[in-house]
């Protein structure tokens, strides 16, 4: 078959579409110079609409509504310029591309801009599920995007019949400017909270900004090619409204003034834009692909979460819940479940009316490690009892009627601390810290705020902080936990003494004074004093001074001889260096 011949093949497609659809001469003309105004920068209502639209989204987005984000979907004005940019693609319109690519960018530069002027001045900035929902886009949403954009071209296209009701839904399913304004949230975090998670959110929503744009763009590209609104008779027609448009003009005298320009037409044939747009999609897919794999995975954990939890309720009501005469025994009141260098720990909380035997309890991992197909060494299981009136007893006096079974705010607060306890159990922190203590704070309304005490002579660095903070968060099963981190310094400071001397200074108390408080604070740290010497001193006077230390922190603070250990240092100075372990 010919060239000539294929190439009438195509064209007959092209108007047997336009024709079904009722797409004429006319209606090509209107579209065209519709998306050319679209892309006009005098428009002051289309920047006021911008600017509203941000500010909606943004606030939103803080407030976790969506019926809020919904409305700023609808009222965003960028589905035009980012349609000027598929129609500039499938003609070969270099002026209106310059032209739409001018005004997304700006666009985009005054929405983050004000999203990032909002949230500076919030006095709360906590990430929400909206935001957080935004900031790992994978190949699903570019799919959405494609969709939509084809939908939102046609209906374009196509002339309006009484009310029309496809442009809001595709506003509404591709969701422009809320990733614009994830994107002015994360860098107004990065500028006054945190530079790490706030760039991680930015980096976030732009791709899925970006994702959406390209998609759009390239569906938008296909329709109006397939729909031939690029027709001679309309660019004739352009032609002659460009004469006297000046933005166009104003575009036009550019290009003219670079030699180079008059290369576009040979850059920009439609092979070429084809496999530009293509080789933008593959470039974007690496990264949504990753956050689609990581998707998968998490889903794939929480089912065999679901399916563990499943198991550990069926094999205690089956063997567990009842005596032997089938009267109830107890029943599970909470399942918390965490895999810890594959333990798998499984922690109970049931209400019993007899308290289970460790010979019962250990039946119950073998019973459960036969139904998970697991060995029981790799099972742990944490069982709190929380006795009620018991079966014997009411036999006994059946004249008393049994109490309900009561959780007093002592037992529930008992519970709450044993759980944080045991989701922090092995917490690792990077060499050479140490984990000495955490400290709880909770509000009525705060979210739940922690502080990890450790024991080093260098911080965490940021990014291992915010690793920590993150794994916290899920052990903790609590997303909105504010975590920090308090330092306790390992080598404590020196006490200078003058030479032969073992009296201590009035300096060197208030640094004793500080190691004692710390003491004080944290039992489970002791103290280690490295006595030095010159090399004209007698040993004697290296142990007097850490005997007068250790005799000061005893009387004056109480603290225990068995938390003070001596060594010989090898510094040849008369000090005595402190150490905490």
């Amino acid at each position: 078959m010919s060239q000539q011949n294929k190439e009438d093949q195509f064209g007959m497609l092209r108007d047997w579409l336009s024709d079904n659809l009722e797409i004429d001469a006319v209606r090509k003309e209107e579209v065209y110079l519709g998306i050319c105004n679209s892309v006009s920068l005098k428009d002051i209502s289309y920047w006021i609409e911008v600017l509203f639209s941000a500010g909606i989204a943004t606030l939103g987005l803080v407030l976790n509504s969506p019926a809020v984000i919904i409305g700023a979907m609808l009222i965003s004005p960028l589905m035009g310029s980012i349609l000027g940019n598929g129609l500039a693609l499938a003609a070969g319109d270099v002026i209106l591309a310059i032209r739409a690519i001018i005004k997304l960018g700006l666009s985009c530069i005054l929405a983050i801009s004000f999203a990032v002027l909002l949230v500076s001045v919030l006095p709360f900035k906590e990430m929400t599920a909206e935001i957080l929902a935004r900031t790992r886009p994978n190949i699903l949403d570019l799919v959405v995007a494609l969709f939509s954009g084809a939908v939102g071209s046609v209906a374009i296209c196509k002339r309006p019949k009484g009310v029309v009701t496809s442009i809001p839904g595709v506003a509404i399913a591709v969701a422009l400017m809320p990733p614009l304004c994830v994107v002015g949230y994360g860098i107004g975090i990065a500028l006054s909270v945190n530079m790490i998670n706030g760039l991680r959110v930015a980096r976030g929503g732009g791709l899925l900004f970006f994702t959406n744009l390209v998609a759009i763009t390239f569906t938008a590209m296909i329709v109006f090619l397939a729909l031939h609104i690029d027709s001679v008779r309309t660019k004739q027609t352009i032609r002659e409204w460009r004469r006297e448009y000046r933005e166009s003009r104003w575009v036009r005298n550019i290009l003219e003034l670079f030699p180079s320009s008059k290369y576009l037409k040979q850059i920009g044939s439609l092979p070429g834009r084809f496999l530009l747009i293509l080789v933008t999609i593959s470039t974007i897919l690496i990264p949504l692909g990753q956050s689609f794999s990581q998707l998968k995975q998490e889903i794939a954990l929480k089912r065999e979460e679901n399916n563990i939890n499943s198991a550990v309720r069926d094999v205690w009501l089956d063997n567990f819940a009842n005596l032997p005469n089938g009267e109830p025994r107890s029943f599970i009141s909470q399942v918390l479940t965490s895999d810890r260098n594959q333990l798998l720990i499984i922690q109970l909380q049931v209400f019993t009316s007899k308290l289970y035997t460790p010979q019962e309890q250990s039946q119950y991992v073998k019973l459960l490690a036969k139904r998970l197909d697991k060995p029981e060494e790799l099972l742990s299981l944490k069982l709190i009892e929380i006795p009620t009136a018991s079966n014997e007893l009411s036999q006994a006096a059946p004249e008393e009627k049994t109490p309900e079974p009561i959780v007093t705010i002592a037992q529930l607060q008992s519970d709450f601390l044993q759980e944080v306890k045991s989701a922090l159990t092995n917490l690792k922190l990077p060499p050479p810290a140490k984990m000495l203590d955490y400290q709880l704070v909770t509000s009525p309304v705060q979210p739940m705020a922690i502080r990890i005490v450790y024991l080093s002579d260098r911080e965490i660095d940021r990014d291992a902080q915010v690793l920590l903070a993150e794994e916290i968060r899920q052990r903790l099963n609590y997303p909105s936990t504010k975590v920090s981190m308090k330092r306790i310094a390992a080598t404590q400071g020196n006490i200078t003494f003058d030479e032969k001397s073992a009296v201590i200074t009035p300096q060197s108390f208030k640094v004793l004074d500080s190691i004692a408080s710390t003491l004080e604070q944290q039992p489970n740290l002791n103290l280690e004093i490295i006595g030095n010497q010159k090399q004209d001193e007698p040993i004697e006077t290296n142990k007097k001074r850490a005997k007068v230390i250790q005799e000061y922190l005893e009387l004056k603070w109480k603290i225990d001889k068995k938390r003070i250990t001596q060594q010989i240092g090898e510094e040849p100075r008369p000090k005595a260096i402190l150490k905490l372990t």
